[in-house]
């Protein structure tokens, strides 16, 4: 089912603890475009530690591929955040729709490539990186033309952002088998087909959707 809206749905935006902490974060001098900011930070942080998780063993690959996850986690929680304190928290900047917008664009790409490099395949994971990007662009694109935006998946953000944490959490059982990375790599390649796909389907979607708009326009 294809979800279109100004604002991606989220469930977690009606819960009780997002409401508490967003109402907290715009009652301080925090704004949402350094919320935004801060996204990036927590994707070079997490793609810095799926990267070194690709390159060593025992602990130390356990405790990369939780810093991994957890800053991946942390990446949404500020998608989450920024949004709310710029709406519901009346503090929208008038710049807010570029830090809305790039910041996740360069975390996707610099968690994906961080894991692509760490298993020693930096072309699947700028593939993956590549395609989460184009998702993104059809879906302005959209925008642009007067269409609302399109969240479809089956790999929009939170499903990326899902896949690879359960990728990463999985990974760490992989010594069990006598595995090594191999979790990740097919992590990552169902982010770089479904990725394209998604971009596939959007395209679609708008297509036909411009089509009906010229319609009636005649």
């Amino acid at each position: 089912m294809t979800e279109t809206g100004d604002r991606r749905p989220l469930a977690s935006r009606n819960t009780r603890w997002a409401g508490a902490i967003a109402r907290w974060m715009a009652s301080k001098t925090i704004t949402p475009n350094q919320i935004s900011q801060a996204s990036m930070v927590a994707a070079a942080l997490g793609g810095g530690a799926f990267y070194l998780a690709g390159q060593t063993v025992g602990w130390a690959r356990i405790a990369c591929l939780l810093l991994a996850v957890l800053c991946c986690q942390g990446r949404l929680l500020c998608n989450l955040f920024d949004g709310m304190v710029a709406v519901e928290g009346g503090k929208g900047e008038p710049d807010g729709p570029f830090w809305n917008e790039l910041p996740d664009r360069v975390a996707d790409l610099l968690i994906f490539a961080g894991v692509g490099y760490g298993i020693g395949m930096p072309g699947l994971g700028w593939a993956a990186g590549a395609f989460a990007v184009l998702t993104a662009y059809v879906r302005e694109l959209g925008r642009a033309t007067g269409n609302p935006s399109d969240f479809s998946g089956p790999m929009a953000k939170q499903h990326r952002m899902a896949t690879i944490t359960a990728a990463g959490l999985a990974s760490i059982l992989e010594p069990l088998w006598g595995g090594y990375n191999q979790i990740l790599m097919i992590g990552l390649g169902i982010i770089a087909l479904g990725a394209a796909f998604t971009a596939i389907r959007r395209s679609r979607t708008l297509i036909t959707r411009l089509k009906l708009l010229g319609k009636a326009g005649h």
